[in-house]
C-alpha cells in the first residue's frame, strides 16, 4: 500500500479503493468470527451432558464451561471430552453399613480382668513365666494364663477382649476391655480409676457414632452398644488399701466405694447399656500377700487359715454392692443387673480345695520363700531364683495376689453357672452365645 505522501496528489481515488478493500476484509473477518463462535456454541451444546433436572443449560453457562481453562477448578479434568463418547456419570459413595455383632462385651475393672492394658499404657514389659500355662508367652495379664473375663468370652463364643489402649494387634469388633491393673473405684486414687474408664467408654462410643454418621467404617454400631454385655470387677484395690485401719473405720469407707460403682452403672445406662454383670470382691483374707504380712498372733485366722477381719470387710462390701444392684434393678427400667458373689466362689476354693484338686490353697505358685505362703513382698514373681510350681500343678494363687489359669477356670465356671448370682441367672441366659464357626 502507497504511503500518504506518495498518494497525496491522486485525490480520493486511491484512498477510496483502500477503504473499500478494508470494508470487504472487515466483513470477511466478522463472517469468519461468527462462524467460529457458532461452531463453538454448537459443539458445546452437542457434547454437554444433560442437566440432572432434565432442563437445558443456559447459553451463558455453556459458553463459560467451554471457555474454562483446562486446569481450572477441581473438576477441570471432568470437562475434557472424548469425541463421540458421553462422559460416565459420577458414582455415588457407597454407604458403609456396620452389621450388628452377635456378641459384644465391655469390661471395666482392675487386674482381675486386665488383659494387657497396664502393660500397654505404662510400657511395662511383663516377662516369663507369666502366660506360660495357656498363651505360652506373656500377654500383659498378671497370671500364668487367662483371667475370668477370658473364660466369659470363650463361653460366649467370642474372642478375648482387646485392651482399650493397646496399640498393636487389637480387635474391637466384639467390644473393649477398659480394665487396668491397680485401678480403683474411687476417683483420683489411680490414673485409670473407674470414672476414667467410663469416660473412655463414652469417648469410644461417640467416635463410633461419628464414623457411622460420616458413612465411614466403625467397629460397632449403636445397636451393638444397646445389646452388649457390660461386665465390672472392681473394688479390691480400694478395700486392700484401707485394711490397715481399725475395723470400724474400714466399714465406714465401704459405702463410698460402692457409691462410685453405682454411679458408673447409672452413667452406662444413660448411654444405652442394658445388660450388666457385676462381680463382687473375693476372699481378700485368703491371699498369700496378706497372710505373709507380719502379725502378732494367729488369733485372727479362721478355720481355713484366712484372716477373718479382711474377709469380713470383703463380705460387707459385697452385701452393700448387692443391695445397690437391687435398688438399681428397680430404678433402671428395661435393664438386667446381675450381681455375682465372688467371695463365696473364691472362698470355696480354699475351704473345699481338695474337691477342686488343689493341695496347697494358701501358697503361691510363683514366688519366694517356700512354705507356707511362698511370698516375699520385696521380690516379684518375675525375679531370679523364684520358687516356681511345676507346670500342671493346681494352685489358686499365681503370685500372691492374682489367680492362676486353673483357678480362674474354676471361678469362671461357677460364676457363669448362675448358682452364685442375684438374681439367679446363667450368663448364657442373659447373653446368647455366638454361633460356632463349625456350625
Amino acid at each position: 500500500m502507497a504511503s500518504g505522501p506518495n498518494g497525496g496528489g491522486n485525490g480520493g481515488g486511491a484512498g477510496g479503493g483502500l477503504m473499500k478493500n478494508m470494508s470487504l476484509l472487515r466483513l470477511q473477518y466478522y463472517c469468519v468470527l461468527g462462524a467460529v463462535a457458532g461452531a463453538v456454541l454448537f459443539a458445546t451444546l452437542r457434547y454437554m451432558p444433560a442437566a440432572s433436572s432434565g432442563a437445558a443449560l443456559s447459553t451463558t453457562s455453556a459458553l463459560a464451561t467451554a471457555a474454562a481453562p483446562a486446569g481450572a477448578g477441581s473438576g477441570a479434568g471432568e470437562h475434557r471430552k472424548i469425541k463421540g463418547t458421553a462422559p460416565a456419570p459420577a458414582k455415588a459413595a457407597a454407604k458403609v453399613v456396620t452389621k450388628p455383632k452377635e456378641v459384644v462385651v465391655f469390661n471395666f475393672g482392675d487386674s482381675n480382668s486386665d488383659t494387657g492394658g497396664v502393660a500397654a499404657i505404662m510400657g511395662i514389659r511383663i516377662a516369663a513365666p507369666e502366660g506360660r500355662a495357656f498363651f505360652h508367652h506373656p500377654t500383659g495379664r498378671l497370671s500364668d494364663g487367662r483371667v475370668v473375663l477370658d473364660f466369659i468370652c470363650e463361653t460366649l463364643n467370642t474372642h478375648h477382649l482387646s485392651p482399650y489402649m493397646k496399640p498393636l494387634g487389637s480387635d474391637y469388633s466384639n467390644g473393649v476391655n477398659f480394665a487396668i491393673a491397680g485401678a480403683t473405684a474411687t476417683p483420683g486414687d489411680t490414673p485409670f480409676s473407674l470414672d476414667v474408664q467410663i469416660d473412655q467408654f463414652i469417648f469410644y462410643r461417640d467416635r463410633c457414632n461419628d464414623s457411622i454418621t460420616r458413612d465411614e467404617p466403625a467397629p460397632l454400631n449403636m445397636l451393638d452398644f444397646e445389646r452388649a454385655l457390660y461386665t465390672m470387677d472392681i473394688g479390691q484395690n480400694d478395700i486392700t488399701s484401707i485394711l490397715y485401719l481399725p475395723y470400724d473405720e474400714v466399714l465406714a469407707k465401704l459405702p463410698h466405694f460402692v457409691a462410685e460403682i453405682r454411679k458408673a452403672i447409672e452413667i452406662l445406662h444413660k448411654n444405652g447399656a442394658r445388660k450388666f454383670w457385676i462381680h463382687g470382691t473375693g476372699a481378700l483374707g485368703c491371699l498369700p500377700a496378706k497372710l505373709a504380712m507380719p502379725r502378732a498372733s494367729d488369733g485372727d485366722l479362721d478355720e481355713h487359715g484366712c484372716i477373718a477381719k479382711f474377709n469380713n470387710a470383703a463380705k460387707k462390701f459385697n452385701t452393700l454392692l448387692s443391695e445397690a444392684c437391687d435398688d438399681l434393678r428397680l430404678l433402671l427400667k428395661k435393664s438386667s443387673i446381675i450381681f455375682v458373689d465372688m467371695f463365696a466362689i473364691k472362698y470355696d476354693l480354699v475351704a473345699n480345695h481338695t474337691k477342686h484338686g488343689i493341695e496347697k490353697p494358701l501358697m503361691t505358685c510363683c514366688g519366694h520363700g517356700g512354705p507356707p505362703y511362698n511370698y516375699d513382698p520385696k521380690r516379684s514373681c518375675m525375679g531370679d531364683s523364684k520358687d516356681l510350681c511345676k507346670l500342671g500343678d493346681k494352685f489358686i494363687s499365681w503370685d500372691g495376689v492374682h489367680f492362676t489359669d486353673a483357678a480362674n477356670s474354676i471361678v469362671a465356671s461357677m460364676a457363669i453357672s448362675g448358682e452364685y448370682s442375684v438374681p439367679r441367672m446363667k450368663l448364657t441366659s442373659l447373653v446368647k452365645p455366638a454361633k460356632s464357626k463349625a456350625s
